[in-house]
């Protein structure tokens, strides 16, 4: 695969060639006729797809912060033993630490390391200032996580010059602006900018031009692919299939009964082609939180405060995002590791605290708790927008008025909230007793 992929652009006179762009970073032209003309355009020129991913996100974000952890190994997850890895920096994966890793684990095979709690506000103000970078060099970006992200680059040449030159200005500009580095991808798809981007980490810039798409597909493991699980890997194992390009000499119809329709999917893959669109501001379908317990419990007060303290932050993420949901889900995972499930449904969506935790708490109630829990968590979806939707009044101006009313109360407590920090206030029945 190493003699496809290159650190730099061909030198060819095609799109993906360099090309002598205008000012580095000049923001797209901002009128109607342009943006038109550029849509057009798009529908016949070959596309070009950028992917970044930044390197150990959360573990770098912490090395900056905290210069004496450069250099170190660096787990972010806390140091309960009944948490998991959320990161590993590139030291601490020299010793086979790994996201999704059990604390305890970590701790087994990297007893050095530096265990630190998640920060998650630190990295989502860093992540914002890289979306703000990236939307300066394309009008289409798909954000897919807080570290992650695609850029259509599709006819953007005469704006930026071509996709290395934006790569490079890319990274350099990320570097420049919050000191993390970032790996990126560029391929004629999504699927292909992604492998590619995954390629030379950290700090790596991989690109894979149309003419040698196929090829490098056809070479890839398919354990290596995106949504390939290792369950999918084992069944193919069994066809002898080993890389993308072997699934061109199966059957179809083995193929089908072996990994169900996936395997068309699959099939386009080991081609080389991915129609997937990059898609901008892509709504999140839910929000969610939980939490693991320090130690197993089925103490219905312990659970229901809890639940209230989960329920409060997805009510401020709703009102921050202008969101109202329909639907609340609770979630519960027994000491056995067993998950439990249960959902209600409302007519009309809200992003009410209090509603929110009524309807939860009425869950919790039916739950048979005979057996102890690890975790609790609540999930809210069936979203819609709450910017300039008019609530459904109540005849008589009861209940929705004192909705409305609590409402206020709740934005109040986010502002003061996001001003002073989540200890600043409290529901009384969350103040713990001296």
């Amino acid at each position: 695969m190493s003699r496809f992929l290159r650190d730099r652009a061909p030198p060819h006179p095609d799109p993906w060639s360099p090309s002598a762009p205008p000012e580095a970073g000049k923001p797209l032209p901002p009128g109607e006729r342009e943006i038109r003309w550029l849509d057009e355009a798009r529908k016949t020129m070959e596309r070009i797809v950028l992917h970044i991913d930044m390197d150990a996100f959360y573990a770098s974000v912490e090395q900056l912060d905290h210069p004496e952890l450069r250099g170190k190994p660096v787990i972010v997850g806390g140091s309960s033993n009944r948490g998991v890895v959320s990161a590993a920096s590139y030291e601490a994966r020299k010793f086979g630490v790994r996201s999704a890793m059990p604390i305890f684990q970590a701790k087994k095979r990297c007893p050095q390391g530096n265990f630190v709690p998640v920060r998650m506000h630190r990295y989502k103000e860093l992540s914002n200032r890289v979306m703000e970078i990236l939307e300066k060099y394309s009008p289409i970006v798909e954000q897919v996580s807080i570290d992650e992200a695609y850029l259509d680059l599709t006819g953007l040449e005469r704006l930026h010059g071509s996709p290395e030159q934006i790569a490079r200005r890319i990274k350099e500009e990320i570097r420049r602006l919050t000191s993390l580095s970032c790996s990126v991808g560029i391929a004629p798809n999504k699927f292909l900018a992604k492998v590619a981007s995954e390629t030379n980490k950290p700090d790596g810039l991989t690109i894979i031009p149309s003419r040698h798409a196929a090829k490098v597909a056809q070479s890839l493991p398919v354990g290596k692919i995106p949504g390939v699980g290792k369950k999918t890997v084992d069944r193919l194992e069994k066809l002898k299939v080993i890389t993308l390009g072997d699934l061109l000499t199966r059957p179809e119809t083995v193929l089908l009964k072996t990994v169900g329709k996936f395997a068309y999917t699959l099939l386009e893959f080991a081609k080389g082609t991915d129609d997937s669109a990059v898609v901008s501001h892509t709504d999140a379908k839910s929000i969610s939180s939980e939490e693991t317990f320090e130690e197993n419990t089925n103490d219905f007060e312990v659970l229901r405060k809890e639940l209230l303290v989960q329920v409060e932050e997805v009510g401020r993420r709703l009102r921050r995002n202008e969101l109202k949901g329909k639907t609340v889900t609770l979630k519960l995972r027994r000491a056995d590791f067993v998950r439990i499930t249960r959902s209600i449904s409302f007519s009309e969506p809200t992003d009410s605290t209090k509603a929110i935790y009524g309807w939860a708490l009425g869950l919790l109630e039916a739950v048979d708790l005979s057996e102890k829990f690890r975790l609790i968590g609540i999930a809210v979806s069936g979203f819609g927008r709450t910017q300039g939707a008019a609530a459904q009044l109540n005849l008589f101006g009861g209940e929705s008025r004192r909705g409305e009313s609590w409402r206020e109360v709740e934005k109040a407590m986010d502002s003061i909230t996001e001003k002073f920090g989540h200890e600043a206030i409290k529901r009384g029945s969350l103040i713990k007793e001296e």
